[in-house]
């Protein structure tokens, strides 16, 4: 679970595009994969029929899978951990922030769960739930984004966070925008 809101990740900057970020970018991905694991492409390309305009995430929690539409009748395809069963959540929202490795504050509902955890874990930390990236999301309580238990994606692990890759969420990051829409389903 991630609070849509800058607080949330303590002192994470919201990033625009411009050449800085552009570069912030490519050097932030060169980190998140390492040098001698950097992917041409994270997500794959699939065929998506679906009535969405190119530039929309589509996350269906039943697949565990994330579409990025990026054209007529094509997404680009990624596993993600989603909300465990009494956690999911399904609508619509928009992206309104991008953070590189920010820190994590965790909610009132997840210290409740595990009060042992600090009141804020720093960005970049092994620790940081948020790994690499994260995305976060209007309407609501959650982000997408990165992860440092890359074992968790693919299964109901969250409190209702999409977690991706850090090298997905590094593609991803550098393909959407602040506005950019997000439907989530079952």
């Amino acid at each position: 679970m991630a609070r849509a809101h800058a607080p949330f990740f303590g002192q994470g900057e919201s990033q625009r595009r411009s050449l800085g970020a552009t570069i912030s970018l490519a050097i932030f991905t060169i980190l998140a994969c390492g040098l001698s694991a950097l992917p041409s492409r994270a997500g794959e390309l699939v065929t998506f029929v679906d009535d969405h305009a190119p530039g929309t995430i589509v996350v269906r929690t039943g697949e565990r899978k994330l579409y990025l539409v990026v054209g007529p009748a094509q997404a680009l395809r990624y596993t993600v951990g989603v909300g465990r069963p009494d956690r999911q959540w399904t609508g619509r929202s928009v992206v309104t922030g991008k953070y590189i490795r920010p820190n994590w504050e965790p909610p009132a509902e997840v210290r409740r769960d595990r009060p042992a955890l600090p009141t804020l874990i720093a960005g970049g930390a092994p620790n940081n739930p948020m790994g690499a990236a994260a995305l976060t999301l209007s309407g609501g309580d959650y982000a997408i984004h990165g992860t440092n238990a890359p074992a968790s994606i693919g299964g109901f692990v969250s409190y209702g966070c999409i977690r991706m890759y850090n090298r997905d969420i590094a593609e991803l990051y550098s393909r959407v925008g602040v506005g950019s829409p997000v439907v989530v389903t079952r």
